[in-house]
C-alpha cells in the first residue's frame, strides 16, 4: 500500500532469535490479582468451599483409625477370649466417614463450579479487553509487530492464563489447607513421628527452590517462541504464492525450523523441570514414609500409640507429601501463567491512540486565515463536525522516526470539492501524507488543517468518519457480498447497496454468482479475483458517501476497460467532494484539478496536467516515460 510504511520488526521477531529478559513473576501476579478484584465475592465463597471440602477430607483418616483400633481390639479380645468385634460400632464409625466424605465432595463440586465460572469470566473479559485494545492502538504498533505475535496473545497466552487460573488457584488453596490440616492432625497423634516426617521438608524446599530458579526463564521463553512460531506460520501462509513464485520454500522451512527449534528447546527444558518434580518428591516422601513406619512400629510395641493411630498417620503422611508435590507442580504452572499474564498485560498497557483532540498553540489565527483563503463556508467547525472539505498542508514536517525526517516541508491548499492527485516515485511520501491527513500519525512540525482547523484538534473518530478510503490492498471479511458492501454504511437499505454496486460496475458480476448478493466470501476471500475484490471495496466507498475521499491506487487491480468505467462512476461520486488520488498510472489523473508531484518528501511541482506537461519537468518526464514503455512493448 505504501512506500514509507514498510514493516518494522523488533529484533526478537520471527527472523531474529535474541533472548528475552526474565519475567517479573510477582509483578505479573499482582496485576492478575488486581484484574480479578471484581470477582472477590465469588472467590471468597470458592475459598470457603475449598477449605471446607479439604478439612472434611482431612478429618476422615483420623476417624477411620478409630475403626481400625476397634477392629484390632476386637480381634485381640476374641483371641484372648475376653470379648469380640463390635461390628455395630465399626459400622457407626464408617457411616460417619461416609457422611464426611459426602459433604467434602459436595463442597469440592461447588468450589470447582465457582472457580470454573471465575476463570471463564476472566478470560472472556480479557479477550473482550484485548479486542477493544486492538482498535485503540496506533497504526505504528501494528507496523512494528507481526500479526501472529499479536494473535498469540489473544489465543495461546489467554488460554494458558485460563488453565493456570482454573487449576493452579484451587490446587494451591487445597494443597496449603491440606498441609496445615494434616500437620495439625499428625501433631495430635504423636509429636516424634511428626518431627520425623518434617525432617524431609527442608530437602523438599531446596529441590523446589532450585527448580523454580532454573525453570522460570524456560517457561517465559516457551511463550515467547510460541508467539514467534505463530507469526512465522501466519506470514508464510499469507504470502505462500509469493514464496512459491520466488522458490523460497526451502528458506521458509529453514526459517520456521530455526524458530521451531528454539520453541522445542525451551518447551523441552520447561517440561523436563515440570516432569522431574513428581518422581523426586515421591522419592523424598517415600523416605519419610519408611522412617515414620519404623518409628511408629517401635512406639506401638512400647504401647505409646494405638494401631489405628499408625494407620491414620500413614494416611496423613501420604496426604502430607502429596500437597508438597502438588505445590511443586503448581509453581511450574504459575510460572507459565505469569509469563502469559505479563505478555497479555503488556499488550493491554501499550500506549493508546488519543481519540480526543488537543489544543494546538498558535494555530487558531492561522486556521481562520487559511479558511478564508480556501473559501470555506464553515469556519467554526467543532470537534464533532467537519465542514465542506477544505484542506491545507501548512509546512508539514514528519518522520516515522523523529531522527529521520522523510517529509521535509510539504505545503498545499485544497479547496472544497477539488480533485487532488498525488504522484511521484516510490518512496516519495505519497501515502504517508494520507496517513497524516487521517491522523494515523501526528506531524512533527507544521500543521494539517481541515476546514480551517488543525486535525489534531479534532476527535479522531469524528475526523475519520468524514473520510472514505479505497486502498490498493483490499480488505474484505468472511460474510456475504451484501454485508461487505454495507460495511461502509450499516443502516443502508438493500436498494442503496445495489445502487452502489451498479455505480462501481460490479452488479453484473454479483448477479452471475450463486446466491447473488447473498454469496458468502470465504475467510481468505479467495473465491473471487483480486480485481473483483477491488470493485467491491469501491462499491463500499460509494455507499459510505463520505465528504472527503482518498483513493490509493484504487483501480490498480482492474483491467483498463473496467478502469475507465469506474473512473466515470468516481467522477460522479467526487462531485462537490474533496478527493485525494494517489496513482502511478498517470493516465488516470489527467482531469485532476491539481496534481502534486512529490519527491523525497517535498512537492517538486504542482499544477494541472496540461500545465505540468508544458513545464516539461519531472512530471512530464514520468508521464512520457510511461507511454514510451507502452510503445516499446507494443
Amino acid at each position: 500500500m505504501s512506500e514509507n510504511t514498510t514493516r518494522r520488526r523488533r529484533p526478537g521477531g520471527p527472523m531474529g532469535m535474541r533472548g528475552e529478559k526474565a519475567k517479573d513473576f510477582s509483578g505479573s501476579m499482582k496485576k492478575l490479582i488486581r484484574y480479578m478484584k471484581n470477582y472477590r465475592m465469588r472467590f471468597g465463597v470458592m475459598l470457603i468451599c475449598a477449605v471446607a471440602g479439604t478439612v472434611f477430607t482431612i478429618v476422615g483418616p483420623r476417624i477411620l483409625g478409630r475403626a481400625t483400633t476397634q477392629l484390632f481390639n476386637g480381634i485381640v479380645a476374641k483371641i484372648t477370649g475376653t470379648g469380640g468385634i463390635d461390628f455395630a460400632k465399626i459400622a457407626q464409625i464408617l457411616l460417619q466417614v461416609m457422611l464426611l466424605y459426602g459433604v467434602s465432595a459436595l463442597f469440592s463440586m461447588l468450589q470447582g463450579f465457582l472457580m470454573t465460572g471465575i476463570s471463564n469470566d476472566v478470560t472472556y473479559r480479557l479477550r473482550r479487553d484485548i479486542s477493544g485494545k486492538i482498535n485503540r492502538l496506533p497504526l505504528k504498533y501494528y507496523e512494528s509487530r507481526t500479526t501472529g505475535e499479536i494473535l498469540s496473545r489473544v489465543t495461546n497466552d489467554v488460554d494458558t492464563l485460563q488453565m493456570g487460573v482454573n487449576q493452579s488457584v484451587t490446587q494451591l488453596i487445597t494443597s496449603v489447607t491440606t498441609l496445615i490440616g494434616v500437620l495439625i492432625m499428625m501433631l495430635s497423634i504423636n509429636l516424634w513421628m511428626t518431627l520425623a516426617a518434617l525432617v524431609m521438608l527442608p530437602v523438599s524446599g531446596i529441590i523446589l527452590m532450585t527448580v523454580m530458579k532454573h525453570s522460570q526463564k524456560y517457561f517465559a521463553g516457551q511463550q515467547k517462541y510460541l508467539g514467534e512460531v505463530n507469526g512465522q506460520i501466519e506470514e508464510v501462509y499469507g504470502g505462500h504464492m509469493i514464496v512459491k513464485v520466488f522458490n523460497k520454500e526451502d528458506d521458509a522451512v529453514e526459517a520456521f525450523n530455526q524458530v521451531n527449534k528454539e520453541l522445542y528447546n525451551t518447551a523441552w527444558k520447561s517440561q523436563f523441570f515440570a516432569g522431574m518434580m513428581q518422581p523426586i518428591m515421591q522419592f523424598v516422601g517415600n523416605l519419610g514414609y519408611v522412617v515414620v513406619a519404623i518409628l511408629g512400629g517401635y512406639m506401638t510395641i512400647r504401647g505409646r500409640i494405638q494401631v489405628g493411630d499408625i494407620q491414620s498417620f500413614f494416611q496423613y503422611i501420604r496426604s502430607f507429601t502429596q500437597p508438597i508435590t502438588q505445590v511443586a507442580q503448581i509453581t511450574n504452572m504459575l510460572q507459565s501463567s505469569a509469563a502469559a499474564a505479563e505478555r497479555v498485560f503488556e499488550f493491554l498497557e501499550e500506549p493508546e491512540e488519543d481519540q480526543k483532540g488537543v489544543e494546538v498553540d498558535g494555530r487558531a489565527a492561522a486556521a481562520e486565515d487559511t479558511a478564508a483563503d480556501a473559501g470555506t463556508a464553515d469556519r467554526a467547525g467543532t470537534a464533532d463536525t467537519i465542514g465542506a472539505g477544505s484542506v491545507v498542508f501548512d509546512h508539514v514536517r514528519f518522520g516515522y522516526d523523529p531522527e529521520k525526517i522523510i517529509i521535509h516541508d510539504f505545503s498545499a491548499k485544497v479547496s472544497p470539492g477539488q480533485k487532488i492527485a498525488i504522484v511521484g516515485p516510490t518512496g516519495a511520501g505519497k501515502t504517508t501524507m494520507v496517513k497524516l491527513l487521517m491522523r494515523f500519525y501526528d506531524v512533527n512540525g507544521g500543521a494539517i488543517l481541515v476546514n480551517g482547523k488543525d486535525v489534531r484538534a479534532y476527535d479522531r473518530s469524528a475526523l475519520r468518519e468524514e473520510f472514505g478510503m479505497v486502498l490498493q490492498d483490499t480488505w474484505l471479511f468472511s460474510g456475504t457480498i451484501m454485508e461487505n458492501i454495507r460495511y461502509g454504511k450499516p443502516d443502508a437499505t438493500d436498494e442503496e447497496v445495489i445502487a452502489a454496486a451498479k455505480a462501481a460496475h460490479v452488479h453484473n458480476f454479483i448477479m452471475q454468482q450463486s446466491g447473488g448478493y447473498q454469496m458468502v466470501l470465504n475467510e481468505e476471500t479467495s473465491n473471487i479475483s483480486q480485481g473483483q475484490k477491488q470493485l467491491l471495496t469501491i462499491a463500499r466507498a460509494i455507499l459510505a458517501d463520505n465528504r472527503i475521499l482518498i483513493l490509493d491506487e484504487a483501480t490498480s487491480s482492474v483491467d483498463t476497460r473496467t478502469e475507465i468505467r469506474i473512473q466515470k462512476a468516481m467522477d460522479n461520486l467526487m462531485k462537490g467532494r474533496t478527493s485525494f488520488i494517489i496513482a502511478h498510472r498517470l493516465s488516470t489523473i489527467r482531469d485532476a484539478d491539481c496534481i502534486l508531484f512529490m519527491k523525497d518528501g517535498d512537492i517538486m511541482e504542482q499544477g494541472t496536467h496540461e500545465e505540468l506537461l508544458e513545464k516539461g519537468g519531472l512530471y512530464a518526464q514520468m508521464y512520457n516515460s510511461q507511454f514510451e514503455q507502452i510503445s516499446e512493448i507494443a
